[in-house]
């Protein structure tokens, strides 16, 4: 599931890596979501769907949840732990994965022994990337 996706990032561009994989993206913002699904629609992508709704009233089931900046980890953790699958499919365990910036210390505090983070410069020449990482947190 793609929380706040938006216009559809990184759902969609996700989708297109991954056609095996099912993305579910969600946005409160119904302008947005409707640009998310022209655009899974214009793709042909038949491995996206899209909802418009706050991630509070979503109940579904994903293995991973992610996510750009769309709220403080702690209250994103505790919005999306319900639509955690307990059933375990995959390498990495099922949890929330984002994309943030800036100075996360703070931020990541509570989840300090389970948190992994992934600094993306180095993949990444753009300036935008230079204060990005990806968050892992096992839910």
């Amino acid at each position: 599931m793609d929380v706040g996706t938006g216009g559809g990032v990184p759902g969609i561009p996700l989708a297109i890596l991954f056609p095996e994989v099912t993305f579910h993206l969600v946005d409160s913002v119904g302008k947005k979501i409707r640009v998310a699904q022209a655009v899974a629609e214009a793709l042909e992508l038949r491995n996206v769907t899209t909802c418009h709704e706050r991630v509070e009233d979503e109940r579904g089931r994903f293995d991973f949840v992610v996510s750009r900046a769309v709220m403080p980890l702690r209250d994103l953790a505790a919005a999306v732990r319900k639509n955690i699958r307990e059933e375990q499919q995959n390498a990495l365990p099922n949890g929330l994965i984002c994309l943030k910036g800036g100075e996360l210390q703070h931020e990541i505090a509570p989840f300090k022994k389970q948190a992994v983070r992934l600094d993306i410069d180095a993949y990444f020449r753009e300036p935008y990337f230079m204060t990005k990482q990806i968050v892992y947190i096992p839910l």
